[in-house]
């Protein structure tokens, strides 16, 4: 009974997201290699996301996630995911690791079906692009957990197989090159969800993951806007410019249509609404740097009480007053 109990014990300290998550993959899994060595090698429709019939089983948009279709496959699969789900599970949340599990595993999943689509529109092939192809596997919530890594811990060094030392930073774009050279060989499927999920899961945790600080009486926040997340760092400096308007401009249309939360705390420092880089962390930074900078005599300690509350009052906050009394603080700063 003693020797049982470790391994009880531990399956019961993984959190839930990652234990049935791993559990449901291992399942699947082994249940569709069990249906292929039985019947031979055909696709199998309602496990695996196929173009031509995912609208007849649009549940493999999520679930084909959980299956790999070859032992080597699952092995990593085991090796690589559970530890990182649960690293994730651990910082964020049990709500917000289900929902990014759902948003970086559906998300690719549709865009390679349209895309799919999209080619037999052109070629006219449906052998090919609609049922001669499979999406399946993690490697969409693979590179996700990778960008994510990128936010939380981006200096970390890690080695690989022993001897290679990489920065964490590097390793999605690593891995997205990986992925394009073998789309362009011809194994578009399933590596061309990696590229998706680089997106999704970009796109996820810059503009619409939730996250509530403590530190600054439960303010929720939405994304990280901070400058070392942009777009533009995931690219070279020469394609800095045109990602930067292509990206700025996106950002308008999407704001006008109100297709981005909107986060509190605001930027009340740079004149309009746009949202504090970084989100609950910098606006931590941002408030201790007003309050320990700044000389304290009574007015000014009273001056800068009114501003801080007038930061957390959100788009309906009296501009003009705002500015007012920065120019207010501003001057009992440099007199």
């Amino acid at each position: 009974m003693a020797i049982l109990s470790t391994p009880l014990q531990y399956i019961k300290s993984v959190p839930p997201v990652t234990r049935y998550f791993t559990a449901a993959t291992l399942a699947s899994s082994t249940l569709y290699l069990w249906i292929r060595w039985t019947t031979g090698p055909t696709p199998v429709a309602y496990l695996t996301l196929v173009p031509g019939t995912s609208l007849f089983f649009p549940w493999t948009f999520a679930t084909s996630a959980l299956v790999e279709i070859s032992v080597i496959e699952l092995i990593v699969s085991l090796l690589v995911i559970p530890a990182s789900l649960a690293y994730f599970e651990r910082l964020w949340g049990t709500v917000e690791t289900l929902k990014f599990v759902i948003v970086c595993v559906t998300g690719p999943n549709i865009i390679g079906c349209a895309f799919n689509w999209i080619e037999f529109a052109v070629t006219r092939n449906a052998e090919l692009f609609l049922y001669g192809m499979e999406y399946h596997g993690q490697m969409a919530l693979f590179i996700s957990l990778l960008v994510s890594f990128t936010q939380v811990i981006p200096e970390h060094q890690v080695q690989i197989l022993g001897f290679i030392k990489a920065r964490v930073k590097r390793l999605p774009m690593a891995y997205l090159t990986f992925s394009t050279i073998m789309t362009l060989l011809g194994f578009q499927s399933p590596y061309i969800l990696i590229q998706f999920g680089w997106f999704v899961s970009w796109i996820y945790l810059r503009f619409y993951k939730r996250s509530v600080s403590d530190s600054l009486g439960g303010v929720v926040s939405y994304g990280d806007r901070s400058e070392t997340f942009a777009l533009t760092s995931w690219f070279p400096p020469f394609l800095h410019t045109p990602l930067s308007v292509l990206g700025n401009t996106a950002y308008k249309l999407a704001t006008r249509f109100h297709l981005i939360p909107t986060s509190v705390p605001y930027d009340i420092e740079s004149g309009g609404y746009s949202q504090v880089p970084g989100g609950a962390r910098a606006e931590a930074e941002r408030r201790r740097h007003l309050t320990s900078d700044w000389p304290t005599p009574p007015v000014v300690r009273q001056l800068r009480a009114e501003y801080l509350k007038l930061s957390l009052q959100g788009p309906h906050r009296p501009r003009l007053h705002q500015h007012k009394m920065k120019e207010n603080l501003a001057l009992w700063r440099w007199t």
